[in-house]
């Protein structure tokens, strides 16, 4: 194989993957220092405060970074957070070209890192691979510039799109191979989302499975009605009760338990729920970049109606429950016509034993 831009920062992003689900709220980012087509030195950025990618790259290369090419999957920093800037580092390194697969989204140093590089006589060429590298950092792209977290819907649904028969049972619907394709996506977000339904009727633990990096729990409760011994609350795990503003002398002592279990968010409200667009802005303001929301239909669906949605992963059983008191996927207030119905882009299809999944996102 023909060893091209292309080529590096495919293993650059393979390298930036290793981190997958383990550098929030930093993005995901791989670098590779190039010589006359060998590799001297290869780095990954492993978790927020951890040396950038490029760094451990050049650390690893030492000196014969001299004249040679650094291929990085993100534009380098020219800011301090908690690690120096970049930029000053492969400027001393005497790095000849800099490969950079795309720009950084982040407004602090959006083009800057590239400017700067070019003010040093470094030659630098952009965009290899860019729609990949956008793709693997889409969770941090929304939250830098939108200060709002990537949020995905996920349903187990019936092929008639119920998740719930007409008395509540919901287990299962969905295969076990499903299930546990499922339980990896939570290791991947930084927090778990349902409606205090879902937690009354189904008492799910929120975890995922074979994991040390947990989700932040996240109930939406309006009433704050959820049980004090609730399986969410049986590891030792972060939880967030988000609700609307307790009025004056109506401090119950249910709150008062579970604020020693969880902390309590209090959001605006709309129509007399929980305002969402206003519980994800105080979950952004936490560094939470992603929400998987896992249940049920009425949150769901009242967030598609607020077009807070970016991404849908519907599993799908060949089984029908019908009735039309069935619990749906999607619920909430939704369309009025079908020439307004929310369109599904990018659409993928695959198989789970019996069971498909369709992934798409909404623009």
């Amino acid at each position: 194989m023909q060893k091209t831009h292309e080529y590096f920062m495919q293993l650059a992003l393979r390298l930036a993957l290793k981190a997958r689900g383990r550098t929030s709220p930093n993005p995901l980012v791989g670098a590779l220092v190039v010589k006359k087509g060998q590799i001297l030195g290869r780095g990954y950025h492993k978790m927020a405060g951890a040396a950038h990618a490029e760094i451990v790259a050049l650390d690893e290369a030492m000196d014969k970074s001299k004249g040679a090419t650094l291929y990085i999957t993100l534009e380098p920093c020219t800011h301090f957070g908690r690690t120096p800037p970049c930029v000053d580092r492969i400027i001393k390194s005497g790095i000849r070209e800099v490969v950079i697969g795309m720009v950084d989204p982040n407004p602090l140093n959006k083009g800057r890192g590239i400017e700067i590089l070019k003010s040093h006589r470094i030659k630098v060429k952009v965009g290899i691979l860019e729609e990949k590298l956008e793709k693997i950092n889409e969770f941090f792209i929304k939250y830098i510039s939108k200060k709002m977290p990537f949020v995905t819907v996920k349903a187990a649904q019936s092929l008639d799109g119920k998740i719930a028969t007409r008395h509540g049972d919901s287990k299962w619907i969905t295969s076990d191979k499903s299930r546990a394709f499922a339980h990896g996506l939570r290791r991947d977000y930084d927090a778990v989302m349902v409606g205090v339904n879902t937690v009354l009727v189904d008492n799910p633990r929120l975890d995922a499975w074979f994991s040390k990096k947990q989700p932040v729990k996240v109930i939406v409760d309006s009433q704050l009605s959820v049980p004090q011994d609730a399986n969410i609350f049986t590891a030792k795990r972060e939880v967030i009760i988000i609700t609307l503003a307790s009025k004056a002398g109506q401090e119950t002592d249910n709150r008062r338990i579970l604020q020693e279990k969880a902390k309590i968010f209090e959001v605006k409200e709309k129509a007399g729920q929980v305002n969402l667009r206003d519980a994800l802005k105080k979950l952004a303001r936490l560094n939470i970049t992603s929400v998987l929301v896992e249940g049920g239909g009425t949150l769901a669906g009242s967030l598609f109606d607020e077009g807070l949605v970016d991404k849908v992963l519907f599993f799908i059983s060949p089984k029908i429950i019908g009735g039309k008191d069935a619990i749906s996927s999607v619920m909430g207030q939704g369309i009025s016509r079908i020439d307004r119905a929310i369109k599904i882009k990018d659409v993928r299809f695959r198989r789970l034993g019996e069971d498909f999944l369709v992934e798409g996102y909404i623009k």
